[in-house]
């Protein structure tokens, strides 16, 4: 399975996004990917109103998405904003593309760092696995990377990949912890995980407590291992996934068989 990794800043422009998931969609179509994730808050950046701009799956924006995965023959994942309770949104992603529409709101939201996103946010509740390709994938996003039940979860119930979009926040030993999450995820769930973070803003306020992203997206083997990785620049990496690989260590560390609770 050939995944693409698109790295990308977003912003509070909507349509400037979507012509960003266009470009991007279309680059990754002409190398031949088949699956091209995009990171978490692709509709809006975080720092911005997101009530305002919530909508359902059936609305303009995730309409528009899916134009495009089926212009260029692709499925694509991207963070979107769907309507909760009262003022508050869920961070979704969409998932689209031939023979696959579906959606993963975050379950683990981000109270750390200085950071509330439930305040602005609801959690999701429930697991999420696709097939796309042919393939099954399970569906993270950013600060889920920090909770192992969730990986081994999704791992138990087929997921040979999971897919993490991110926003990641800025700060001291950040880029190091978002690494070494990535892999111990990777080792728990014997699964090969997709990590795509926004890329660090040029324009970054160190001032802010948004996470707005620090790129280092990267593939990490079902052994634990980075097979690519991006830096914190703006990116487009495409690397295949030999999901035969997750057999393999599968067999050779059972930690999932293994596990007594």
């Amino acid at each position: 399975m050939r995944v693409a990794l698109a790295q990308v800043s977003s912003s509070a422009d909507l349509e400037a996004n979507l012509a960003l998931i266009a470009r991007t969609s279309a680059q990754a179509a002409r190398q031949g990917a088949e699956l091209v994730v995009f990171p978490e808050a692709m509709m809006r950046s975080f720092g911005n109103p997101l009530h305002p701009v919530a909508e359902g799956l059936d609305g303009p924006w995730a309409a528009r998405v899916r134009e495009i995965a089926a212009e260029h023959g692709v499925t694509v994942v991207a963070g979107m904003f769907t309507p909760a309770d009262g003022e508050r949104v869920r961070n979704t992603l969409l998932v689209t593309g031939p023979d696959v529409e579906a959606s993963y709101d975050k379950v683990h939201l981000f109270d750390a760092f200085g950071f509330a996103e439930s305040d602005s946010v609801a959690p999701g509740s429930s697991p999420v696995v696709v097939k796309i390709a042919g393939a099954t994938i399970g569906l993270a996003t950013c600060y889920d990377v920090r909770f192992p039940g969730l990986f081994t979860e999704l791992a138990r119930q087929g997921a040979q990949a999971v897919v993490i979009c991110a926003s990641w926040g800025a700060g001291d030993g950040k880029v190091e912890q978002w690494q070494l999450l990535t892999s111990a995820r990777a080792l728990d769930s014997t699964s090969f995980v997709v990590a795509v973070d926004q890329a660090l803003p040029a324009d970054a306020d160190p001032g802010s407590t948004a996470p707005t992203g620090v790129g280092h997206s990267a593939v990490v083997s079902p052994w634990g291992t980075v097979v690519d990785e991006l830096g914190a620049e703006p990116g487009l990496l495409v690397v295949d996934l030999d999901l035969a690989e997750v057999d393999r260590a599968r067999a050779a560390i059972p930690v999932l068989a293994n596990a007594r609770w």
